[in-house]
């Protein structure tokens, strides 16, 4: 399993407690860009690998950790998606699946959408019909078909989106249940009907060909007084959200 970081202790002083408990993990790699000695003592500690990168982007981070990993499958999770048992056995039973390239689960809407929540069975439609496969939502591949893609594109924005395209395109993807939750802390600072508009509009010019680079300046012109390093900061979250 390899999860991306960046001033992430917090969650990972969560997440990685629980995975190491987890009969089906066999491997846990943290690839983190922030070099924050919180997180890498939780890593070491919980028995994962924890591997620095200078530059924060996530696709190359994830890229990072799959070239460190032993296994036949890769799971990407986000350190802050939640995980348990029940996701890994899906996985397992999925991926038994000869046919079965990869694949995500499906994303459950709470608190943070009190007046959204009627799209999540929108949200599952799209998603069972085609739809991207978001980073949060716990990817998983064949480690073969990782390496037969060319892993993660090295880009700013949409790495994501770009990839779910290709693994569609690869072979037989499934989404599966119970579905995954992810932390709302985005949705609770912008509100959740502004991230809504703002990540669909992304996504609509995204898929209009407008470049990463080009959108990864215009959501940062909105954020120019932040100091999160911009290749890692932007967390956009599903156009269904």
């Amino acid at each position: 399993m390899i999860v991306p970081a960046w001033h992430d202790a917090e969650n990972l002083a969560r997440l990685l407690p629980q995975l190491a408990a987890f009969q089906h993990v066999a491997q846990v790699i943290v690839v983190d860009a922030s070099h924050n000695a919180a997180s890498e003592k939780i890593a070491v500690d919980t028995h994962a690998k924890f591997l620095h990168r200078v530059v924060p982007s996530r696709g190359a981070q994830m890229n990072v950790g799959a070239a460190a990993a032993d296994g036949d499958v890769l799971v990407f999770q986000h350190a802050d998606t939640e995980l348990n048992e029940e996701h890994l056995r899906a996985i397992d039973r999925a991926i038994r699946e000869p046919n079965v390239i990869g694949g995500a689960f499906y994303r459950k809407f709470d608190a943070r959408h009190p007046r959204l929540m009627w799209l999540e069975s929108v949200a599952r439609f799209l998603t069972r019909h085609g739809g991207t496969l978001f980073g949060d939502q716990t990817v998983f591949v064949r480690r073969e078909v990782f390496q037969q893609l060319g892993g993660f594109r090295e880009i700013p924005l949409m790495e994501d989106v770009e990839f779910s395209r290709r693994l569609r395109a690869a072979g037989r993807v499934v989404v599966l249940d119970p579905p995954v939750r992810t932390s709302g802390r985005r949705h609770a600072r912008k509100g959740a009907w502004r991230a809504t508009i703002q990540n669909g509009l992304f996504m609509l010019l995204y898929k209009l060909g407008v470049s990463p680079h080009v959108l990864h300046r215009w959501y940062y012109r909105e954020r120019a007084a932040h100091s999160a390093p911009p290749e890692f900061a932007v967390e956009l979250d599903s156009l269904q959200q």
